[in-house]
């Protein structure tokens, strides 16, 4: 197995000379270092079942159950499913997922340190990941926000970017939100997190998840996340990857935002998506 770093200033590593279905305990080691170290890494030409997908996620930690089941695989609860496309006339998984900035499960009081993707069908057009890697934000941080935020916690809502289900029907739009508030009612974590293992601290803020900061008033937060997304989403801070067929993605949730390109109007496009609890802290207490 052979781990080899990007360009200087990009995140992430290749890792090449592995089959995924042959992963030994030993490799599974270096594989989560290589996480740790580079947040991202790549996998080329590889070609797992579902089985064996699922198995190579066990050996590098814990796979998660997503907590809505319209996104699970029909035979392997594991797999989050993001597709388009219909399988024996019938809807698998959701469309159009992840397409703003975020981590995932944010809004929850373990959040998923690690989440790997391994798409199924790629569009004719490009289909790209785009990563934030936000120690390099919070390295960044002008004394003014950076003064802000320390100390503070954040407060995530998952609600807002719930998505109407067949169930739904004939709801009021009220009665929906406030449903899915009471499963996953809004929740505080640090808005500046140390990583478990190398100490770095991360900004742990998402124009996806995060409403605020505690302690604040509703005019003092709607001007500082204002202030913070524009920084933390400029240009400049953004890294994309362009998938090709075979390809798997691995990365640390602790240090990265994502977010999913679009994909064009009609065009099919399904990917597999397995998060996995580290068996670490999600951050230093």
């Amino acid at each position: 197995m052979k781990i080899q770093p990007l360009s200087p200033g990009q995140i992430g590593a290749e890792i090449s000379q592995l089959d995924l279905r042959a992963t030994t305990a030993e490799d599974a080691k270096r594989i989560r270092q290589a996480v740790y170290e580079h947040k991202l890494v790549i996998f080329h030409g590889q070609s797992p079942s579902p089985e064996e997908y699922i198995e190579f996620s066990r050996k590098i930690g814990r796979p998660q159950v997503y907590f809505q089941q319209n996104y699970h695989h029909p035979k392997y609860p594991e797999l989050f499913v993001s597709s388009n496309v219909l399988e024996d006339g019938k809807k698998v998984g959701v469309s159009g997922t992840g397409r703003y900035w975020h981590t995932d499960y944010q809004f929850f009081q373990e959040p998923l340190p690690l989440v790997m993707v391994y798409p199924q069908i790629l569009p004719k057009a490009k289909r790209e990941t785009y990563f934030i890697d936000m120690q390099r934000v919070y390295e960044a941080l002008p004394a003014e926000l950076r003064n802000l935020v320390e100390g503070r916690r954040a407060i995530q809502e998952g609600k807002w970017r719930y998505k109407i289900t067949p169930e739904d029907i004939d709801k009021a739009l009220v009665d929906i939100v406030a449903a899915v508030e009471k499963q996953v009612p809004a929740i505080t974590h640090p808005a500046v997190i140390e990583h478990p293992l190398t100490g770095r601290k991360s900004l742990y803020v998402s124009s996806g998840f995060t409403t605020g900061l505690e302690g604040l008033s509703h005019e003092e937060n709607r001007a500082l996340m204002a202030k913070l997304f524009a920084f933390i989403e400029q240009d400049a801070h953004v890294q994309s990857y362009s998938y090709q067929p075979g390809d798997v993605l691995l990365w640390e949730n602790r240090a990265l935002l994502h977010k999913a390109s679009d994909n064009p109007l009609g065009e099919p496009s399904k990917s597999y998506r397995i998060g996995i609890y580290d068996e670490l802290p999600f951050y230093k207490s």
